[in-house]
């Protein structure tokens, strides 16, 4: 799962109830849709990759993924200090590094019967959706309901993000999880980062200033490439059940 520390420190942030970006998300939403481009890209790559070579895709995903979270922090530092052009092309790399990652759980949506191709375009419209009903609904809610709701989501994401790295700790030692859990688990992650969504149009402009895009854009990138993972990994659970 993509790092969520950019959203818990945003979170943290948000004390003050003036704007201090007001602009800062109409800024970064071509970051946004660019990294996503270079995303999906990146896991077509993957994809051809795995097809026609196997035996170079998993050492080569080893390295993307360790390179990737590596990768998050110093882009996300950088970013945060308004240097834009160094961040710029960190942050490329990252998103393309993440789409990398992002192979093995979109060839096994592919080969799951009943999700396909069409469950994967229904995830990426699912995230679509979903940008459209936060940004209404985030971008009018009140101090006192805004703050409430992004310390619950908040706390929800620690939690979770515990229950993720527990569940990935057993998958290594070869316990896998049940596909009742997993069917909850992944159900439980559809909400928490759809709440996510909302959340990011109340803090982004209370934490950032118009000229920190990219820490905004890779805030959101972080929400909407979560969310895309949780609804495949939903469907996926739930046509695998026996």
């Amino acid at each position: 799962m993509s790092n969520t520390s950019n959203f818990r420190v945003a979170i943290r942030d948000a004390r003050s109830q003036t704007l201090v970006g007001p602009n800062v998300i109409a800024n970064a939403l071509p970051y946004v849709g660019g990294g996503l481009i270079l995303t999906a890209l990146a896991t077509f790559g993957g994809l051809n990759v795995l097809a026609n070579n196997p035996s170079l895709f998993f050492p080569t995903f080893w390295v993307a993924f360790v390179a990737e979270l590596i990768l998050f922090f110093v882009a996300s530092n950088v970013a945060s200090k308004g240097n834009n052009g160094v961040a710029l092309p960190l942050l490329a790399t990252y998103s393309l590094l993440s789409g990398y990652t992002l192979t093995g759980l979109v060839a096994m949506a592919l080969g799951t019967q009943g999700v396909g191709f069409a469950g994967v375009g229904f995830a990426a419209l699912g995230c679509g959706i979903t940008f459209i009903v936060a940004r209404q609904v985030g971008s009018n809610l009140s101090e006192q309901d805004g703050m409430a709701l992004s310390k619950t989501i908040g706390l929800g994401l620690i939690a979770f993000l515990i229950v993720i790295v527990g569940q990935f700790v057993l998958a290594l030692l070869g316990i896998h999880t049940p596909t009742w859990m997993e069917i909850a688990i992944s159900g439980v992650g559809v909400f928490l980062f759809a709440g996510a969504a909302v959340v990011d149009f109340f803090v982004l402009p209370r934490t950032y200033q118009d000229d920190q895009y990219l820490s905004a854009a890779l805030s959101m990138y972080l929400t909407y490439i979560n969310l895309f993972i949780f609804i495949l990994r939903l469907l996926i659970a739930i046509n695998s059940r026996d």
